[in-house]
């Protein structure tokens, strides 16, 4: 049939859906929240595929169980049966009319994964992988994708945050890259890189299933939980039950990196460790101006940097503090840092010079923090939480360590405004040390959100322009 602009079976919606569709990358997690379009994205590329390559597409499509294949069944007819592609109900098979082939298979163990061994399959896809506690089954289907035609082999796996498998998938494809969309690289034993991504996609993304079903939303706030409700709406893999911190929203608080501008305030703040990591973290302050096309409160800390001791390769926890010294100057370059605060413990004398003084030596020299820690957790919790939902914290999505470890601090069954001492805190420690340094306040006055500069109009804009102006931004630096 001719191509008259009328008869298109499928297309790609804009957005994560079509960034999906186009990525090349052979390892995907497409991922996020509930009704993001996750698995209507992977069929229509699949039927893409089995046009373009004909019978050299060979696909399988897996969810645990095969009575969870239903709905998706039924939605694979609406789009390949108008492509000439034919059902065969009992061996639950597409054929395409160029040969291609997709199947709907159930895989429920690693037994189940080892029947494809040998199999050329070009593409696998592995339906709510969240539901695998173990990703010992998917990672073994690596070992069936290959091509004797030339067909770029993919595997893909769609997750929503929750379930068995929330923590390694978490750990596997988030934490690298907590707002995704980019690649990333693991080294393989011969030396040769495995690639994969992170593609997010949020309900809000599906427009199609917005403007059919627009209660769809209204009905995930119905579904449990504050904490459910956030993850299968927002999409966010750090919401954890119990968070002590449990105004943190991925969505707002980790923001792209972009180039700080050179007079803002810079300053740094650490905690110390020795049997346990340090952290380092550098923090700007936003001056209330447009950065590009973005608008930040006056007053606000972006974290830019950090260096988590954990993660020195070769050396364990065990890096002389002279060397943390040197690899602090080395990262800060030509920065100007107008102060650094530091742990009180970093002025303990033990037989010996201070960690404190050590680093002073070394021309790194820090002031001692306020180490309250339920002001301070205050101070944390009322910059995350800004005013009327703009932040005043955020974090560069390349401060991994921080982004991994504040949404996952929990309260102290002791002392609830406190949080576990127990945990993973190094990096939250000096967040809030860096907090302190700049405390903060809520003003009646409602702040400016964050906005392009075409989004304002010409009043805003002349009154951001204007000094006077400046208290409405809430907060003081």
């Amino acid at each position: 049939m001719p191509f008259d602009g009328r008869n298109i079976v499928w297309a790609p919606q804009a957005g994560p859906q079509k960034a999906f569709f186009d990525c090349p990358v052979g390892d995907i997690l497409f991922g996020g929240s509930r009704g993001g379009g996750k698995s209507d994205g992977i069929l229509g590329k699949y039927g893409a595929k089995a046009e373009r390559y004909g019978r050299g597409f060979n696909g399988v499509f897996f969810r645990k169980e095969m009575p969870q294949q239903d709905d998706l069944v039924e939605r694979s007819k609406e789009i390949f049966l108008p492509l000439g592609a034919e059902w065969i109900e009992y061996k639950k098979t597409f054929n395409f009319a160029g040969g291609g082939r997709l199947r709907f298979r159930p895989l429920e163990s690693l037994a189940d994964a080892e029947k494809y061994q040998g199999q050329n399959l070009t593409d696998a896809a592995v339906e709510e992988a969240g539901n695998y506690e173990d990703p010992a089954p998917l990672d073994r289907l690596h070992g069936a994708l290959r091509s004797v035609h030339g067909v770029p082999v993919q595997l893909v796996l769609t997750a929503n945050p929750g379930g068995p498998g929330h923590q390694w998938i978490k750990r596997r494809y988030i934490d690298p890259a907590p707002l995704g969309m980019k690649i990333l690289t693991r080294e393989l034993p011969n030396g040769r890189q495995h690639r994969y991504i992170y593609i997010p996609s949020r309900v809000q993304d599906n427009a199609a299933l917005l403007s059919r079903d627009p209660g769809y939303i209204d009905r995930l706030y119905l579904v449990g939980s504050v904490e459910l409700v956030k993850a299968w709406l927002e999409g966010d893999w750090n919401v954890i039950a119990g968070a002590f911190f449990d105004c943190w929203s991925t969505g707002k608080h980790v923001i792209r990196p972009f180039a700080i501008p050179p007079h803002w305030l810079r300053f740094g703040s650490f905690d110390w460790g020795s049997a346990k990591p340090f952290s380092m973290g550098w923090w700007a302050v936003s001056d209330g101006n447009f950065v590009g096309d973005r608008l930040f409160p006056t007053g606000a800390l972006i974290r830019y940097r950090e260096w988590y001791g954990a993660s020195e390769p070769n050396v364990g926890l065990k890096l002389p503090v002279a060397d943390i010294a040197h690899g602090i100057r080395k990262l800060e370059g030509d920065e100007t840092i107008s102060y650094r605060v530091a742990d009180p413990a970093c002025w303990k004398v033990d037989g010996g010079p201070s960690h404190a003084e050590t680093m002073a030596k070394e021309k790194v020299i820090f002031r001692r923090a306020d180490n309250s820690r339920v002001a301070g957790w205050e101070q944390v919790r009322g910059r995350l939480m800004g005013h009327d939902g703009v932040p005043m914290l955020y974090t560069f999505d390349t401060c991994r360590d921080l982004i991994r470890t504040l949404p996952a601090l929990q309260h102290d069954e002791h002392r609830a405004e406190d949080v576990d001492s127990d945990a993973e805190d190094h990096a939250p420690d000096e967040a809030r040390y860096a907090c302190m340094s700049r405390p903060w306040t809520r003003h009646l006055d409602v702040p400016l959100p964050i906005r392009s500069a075409a989004e304002m109009t010409i009043d805003e804009a002349w009154k951001h322009a204007d000094p006077r102006h400046d208290r409405r931004m809430g907060g003081r630096i």
